[in-house]
């Protein structure tokens, strides 16, 4: 039997059970056998601060990355929205697997049946301020915590309603809870929200060999679009800013939305082309949400 893969995964319940669909999906397409090795990283152990005041980039990533680099494990499993734009040198995806759903959900009650002044609590600039165009009179508070946590506090009755990324939700089994999944066209995603980034050191191509069945063209296609569409905006994932690209008739559909002031609106364009053309698509949607 081949030597098992070594996985690195951040030590979260959520990130625990998608690594390890990972690691099966690995092992029933390649025959090789795949370990999970828990790595905690700094975006974990800070849980007393909103991420927006933690501050810099791969909050959830840079420990993971390291162990890549010392050659201490052979690839990373992240969560494709934690992801920096730049990677270090020497690092690079691997696989992108099937996403699932991108959308964003309200655990606790519906956005229409939420009374007002209900008080809301998400963690995530870009869904604070989407939804307070919708609903400006909710109270919306900053939030921490793993899933269960954040559950935890909303049935509690610290908050009304929560929200939630339904991806995460699904992964952990968790879809019962869910009150309402937001459309995209009220929340619009997060980038790369419900995608994985398998990353590896870019001189193990043994590597990359064993990752390259579980990578599907149209996934990877959205995720560059959306990931070229941050770049451009030169953003992190604690700007308010989102983009969601799809396949639709063989195309790729690209929105992006970016609200840089608390009360200056938010500013939308999306744009259609080759799943080929998916960088220059994020970047010319970018460019035009930046335009004043």
């Amino acid at each position: 039997m081949s030597e098992p893969l070594r996985l690195a995964t951040r030590g979260s319940l959520l990130a625990r059970a998608q690594s390890q669909q990972v690691a099966d999906a690995i092992t029933a397409a390649s025959g090789r056998p795949v370990e999970l090795v828990i790595i905690s990283t700094r975006g974990d152990r800070v849980q007393d601060r909103p991420l927006a005041e933690v501050g810099g980039k791969g909050l959830f990533t840079k420990e993971l990355e390291e162990a890549l680099l010392e050659g201490s494990v052979d690839f990373a499993v992240h969560s494709m929205k934690d992801m920096p734009t730049e990677q270090p040198e020497g690092l690079g995806f691997a696989a992108v697997p099937e996403r699932v759903d991108p959308r964003d959900v309200l655990v606790g009650s519906t956005l229409a049946a939420l009374p007002q002044g209900a008080v809301l609590g998400t963690g995530s600039l870009r869904r604070a301020r989407q939804i307070a165009a919708v609903r400006p009179d909710l109270d919306i508070r900053g939030i921490r915590g793993n899933v269960d946590t954040r559950i935890n506090k909303q049935r509690a009755g610290e908050y009304d309603a929560i929200v939630l990324a339904a991806a995460g939700l699904a992964r952990l089994g968790r879809s019962d809870d869910v009150s309402e999944a937001l459309a995209t066209d009220v929340v619009l995603p997060a980038v790369g929200q419900g995608a994985l980034a398998l990353q590896i050191r870019l001189d193990r191509q043994e590597v990359h060999a064993a990752l390259a069945a579980i990578h599907p063209p149209p996934t990877a296609a959205a995720v560059d679009a959306e990931r070229s569409f941050l770049a451009t905006i030169s953003g992190g994932c604690s700007v308010p800013a989102a983009c969601f690209a799809e396949v639709v008739d063989g195309r790729l559909w690209v929105r992006g939305r970016y609200a840089p002031e608390v009360d200056g609106g938010i500013r939308h364009a999306e744009v259609r082309g080759a799943l080929a053309d998916a960088v220059s698509l994020g970047a010319e949607v970018a460019r035009q949400v930046m335009q004043d």
